[in-house]
Protein backbone atom coordinates (compact mmCIF):
# COMPACT_ATOMS: atom_id res chain seq x y z
CA UNK A 1 0.00 0.00 0.00
CA UNK A 2 1.29 3.40 -0.91
CA UNK A 3 1.17 6.15 1.83
CA UNK A 4 0.36 9.66 0.57
CA UNK A 5 3.31 12.09 0.98
CA UNK A 6 1.27 14.47 3.17
CA UNK A 7 0.41 11.68 5.59
CA UNK A 8 4.04 10.49 5.62
CA UNK A 9 5.21 14.00 6.62
CA UNK A 10 2.59 14.18 9.38
CA UNK A 11 3.55 10.74 10.70
CA UNK A 12 7.29 11.53 10.82
CA UNK A 13 7.06 15.12 12.10
CA UNK A 14 6.96 14.17 15.81
CA UNK A 15 10.11 12.10 15.35
CA UNK A 16 11.97 15.01 13.73
CA UNK A 17 10.83 17.43 16.45
CA UNK A 18 11.75 14.92 19.16
CA UNK A 19 15.33 14.71 17.83
CA UNK A 20 15.86 18.45 17.66
CA UNK A 21 18.01 18.49 20.80
CA UNK A 22 17.62 20.13 24.19
CA UNK A 23 15.33 23.12 24.57
CA UNK A 24 16.81 26.56 24.12
CA UNK A 25 17.47 28.24 27.50
CA UNK A 26 15.10 31.05 28.46
CA UNK A 27 16.74 34.43 27.93
CA UNK A 28 16.45 37.24 30.47
CA UNK A 29 15.02 34.94 33.11
CA UNK A 30 13.91 36.71 36.27
CA UNK A 31 15.55 35.72 39.52
CA UNK A 32 13.08 34.54 42.09
CA UNK A 33 13.01 36.62 45.28
CA UNK A 34 14.28 33.57 47.18
CA UNK A 35 17.31 33.01 44.93
CA UNK A 36 20.66 33.76 46.55
CA UNK A 37 23.61 34.98 44.48
CA UNK A 38 27.07 35.56 46.00
CA UNK A 39 29.97 37.09 44.07
CA UNK A 40 33.37 38.10 45.38
CA UNK A 41 36.94 38.88 44.49
CA UNK A 42 40.11 39.90 46.25
CA UNK A 43 43.68 40.46 45.27
CA UNK A 44 46.74 42.61 44.99
CA UNK A 45 46.62 44.76 41.87
CA UNK A 46 49.21 43.78 39.26
CA UNK A 47 49.74 44.97 35.71
CA UNK A 48 49.29 41.58 34.06
CA UNK A 49 46.70 39.56 36.07
CA UNK A 50 43.18 40.43 34.84
CA UNK A 51 41.72 38.98 38.05
CA UNK A 52 43.09 42.04 39.90
CA UNK A 53 44.64 44.54 37.53
CA UNK A 54 45.98 48.08 37.93
CA UNK A 55 45.72 50.54 35.05
CA UNK A 56 47.14 53.58 36.88
CA UNK A 57 50.12 52.95 39.19
CA UNK A 58 49.95 56.47 40.63
CA UNK A 59 46.45 55.88 42.08
CA UNK A 60 46.81 52.09 42.55
CA UNK A 61 50.48 51.79 43.60
CA UNK A 62 52.51 48.59 43.79
CA UNK A 63 51.17 46.57 46.73
CA UNK A 64 47.66 48.07 46.61
CA UNK A 65 44.85 45.58 47.03
CA UNK A 66 41.09 45.30 47.33
CA UNK A 67 38.34 42.91 48.34
CA UNK A 68 34.71 43.05 47.19
CA UNK A 69 31.70 40.98 48.26
CA UNK A 70 28.29 41.05 46.56
CA UNK A 71 25.41 39.25 48.30
CA UNK A 72 21.97 39.16 46.73
CA UNK A 73 18.93 37.53 48.34
CA UNK A 74 15.41 38.36 49.43
CA UNK A 75 15.06 41.02 46.73
CA UNK A 76 18.05 43.04 48.00
CA UNK A 77 21.70 43.31 46.97
CA UNK A 78 24.40 44.27 49.46
CA UNK A 79 27.90 45.12 48.23
CA UNK A 80 31.01 45.80 50.34
CA UNK A 81 34.43 47.05 49.23
CA UNK A 82 37.66 47.32 51.24
CA UNK A 83 40.91 48.73 49.78
CA UNK A 84 44.45 49.09 51.12
CA UNK A 85 47.60 50.70 49.77
CA UNK A 86 45.84 53.06 47.37
CA UNK A 87 46.90 56.71 47.02
CA UNK A 88 46.44 58.40 50.42
CA UNK A 89 43.69 60.96 51.03
CA UNK A 90 42.12 60.49 47.60
CA UNK A 91 38.42 60.28 46.64
CA UNK A 92 37.67 57.41 44.22
CA UNK A 93 34.56 56.24 42.42
CA UNK A 94 33.81 52.51 42.23
CA UNK A 95 31.06 50.63 40.38
CA UNK A 96 30.07 47.15 39.31
CA UNK A 97 30.63 46.64 35.56
CA UNK A 98 29.08 44.21 33.08
CA UNK A 99 32.14 42.22 31.96
CA UNK A 100 35.27 40.75 33.57
CA UNK A 101 38.44 42.86 33.73
CA UNK A 102 40.75 42.87 30.74
CA UNK A 103 44.23 44.08 29.84
CA UNK A 104 42.69 47.32 28.55
CA UNK A 105 40.54 49.42 30.91
CA UNK A 106 37.43 49.51 28.68
CA UNK A 107 37.24 45.71 28.36
CA UNK A 108 35.16 45.52 31.57
CA UNK A 109 32.27 47.14 29.70
CA UNK A 110 29.82 49.74 31.01
CA UNK A 111 28.33 50.01 34.48
CA UNK A 112 26.06 47.16 35.51
CA UNK A 113 22.48 48.51 35.56
CA UNK A 114 19.58 46.68 37.13
CA UNK A 115 17.22 48.86 35.08
CA UNK A 116 18.96 49.33 31.70
CA UNK A 117 19.35 53.00 30.80
CA UNK A 118 18.72 54.24 34.35
CA UNK A 119 21.90 55.97 35.57
CA UNK A 120 21.67 56.48 39.34
CA UNK A 121 22.63 54.85 42.63
CA UNK A 122 19.31 52.95 42.70
CA UNK A 123 19.85 51.07 39.42
CA UNK A 124 23.67 50.87 39.58
CA UNK A 125 25.99 49.92 42.43
CA UNK A 126 28.03 52.99 43.43
CA UNK A 127 30.77 52.42 46.01
CA UNK A 128 32.66 55.73 46.16
CA UNK A 129 35.24 55.97 48.97
CA UNK A 130 37.95 58.26 50.29
CA UNK A 131 41.21 56.76 51.49
CA UNK A 132 42.88 57.70 54.74
CA UNK A 133 46.53 58.77 55.14
CA UNK A 134 47.66 55.15 54.66
CA UNK A 135 45.61 54.58 51.49
CA UNK A 136 42.93 52.44 53.17
CA UNK A 137 39.24 52.88 52.54
CA UNK A 138 35.92 51.09 52.56
CA UNK A 139 32.44 51.47 51.19
CA UNK A 140 29.15 49.62 51.06
CA UNK A 141 25.87 49.87 49.17
CA UNK A 142 22.42 48.34 49.53
CA UNK A 143 20.14 48.15 46.50
CA UNK A 144 16.41 47.27 46.58
CA UNK A 145 16.64 44.52 43.93
CA UNK A 146 18.07 41.04 43.49
CA UNK A 147 20.68 40.12 40.93
CA UNK A 148 19.47 38.16 37.90
CA UNK A 149 21.44 34.94 37.39
CA UNK A 150 21.01 35.40 33.62
CA UNK A 151 23.01 38.65 33.61
CA UNK A 152 25.41 39.02 36.53
CA UNK A 153 27.99 41.81 36.83
CA UNK A 154 31.49 40.72 35.80
CA UNK A 155 33.76 43.10 37.70
CA UNK A 156 34.26 45.94 40.13
CA UNK A 157 36.08 48.95 38.66
CA UNK A 158 37.76 51.66 40.74
CA UNK A 159 37.76 55.08 39.05
CA UNK A 160 40.04 58.11 39.48
CA UNK A 161 37.30 60.47 40.73
CA UNK A 162 34.10 60.38 42.72
CA UNK A 163 30.88 59.62 40.84
CA UNK A 164 29.00 62.61 39.44
CA UNK A 165 25.49 62.39 40.88
CA UNK A 166 23.70 64.91 38.62
CA UNK A 167 23.95 66.87 35.41
CA UNK A 168 24.96 65.74 31.93
CA UNK A 169 27.88 63.66 33.27
CA UNK A 170 25.82 61.76 35.86
CA UNK A 171 27.37 58.37 36.62
CA UNK A 172 30.85 59.22 35.33
CA UNK A 173 33.84 58.96 37.65
CA UNK A 174 36.96 59.59 35.61
CA UNK A 175 39.51 57.13 34.27
CA UNK A 176 39.60 53.46 35.27
CA UNK A 177 42.33 52.94 37.87
CA UNK A 178 41.99 49.26 38.83
CA UNK A 179 39.64 46.30 38.35
CA UNK A 180 38.65 43.09 40.17
CA UNK A 181 37.00 40.25 38.22
CA UNK A 182 34.01 38.85 40.15
CA UNK A 183 33.63 35.11 40.73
Amino acid sequence: MRVPAVLLVLLTAPVVVGCAGPPVPVQNAKTSPDETVNLNSAGEFSTDDTGAIAYDRKLAPQGSQASVTVESSGGQTRTSLVVEGMAPNHHYGAHLHTKPCGKKPDESGPHYQHNPGQIDATSEVWLDFTTDGDGAGRSSARNPWGLRSAGLPGSLVIHSQGTKTSGPEVGTAGERVACLTLK
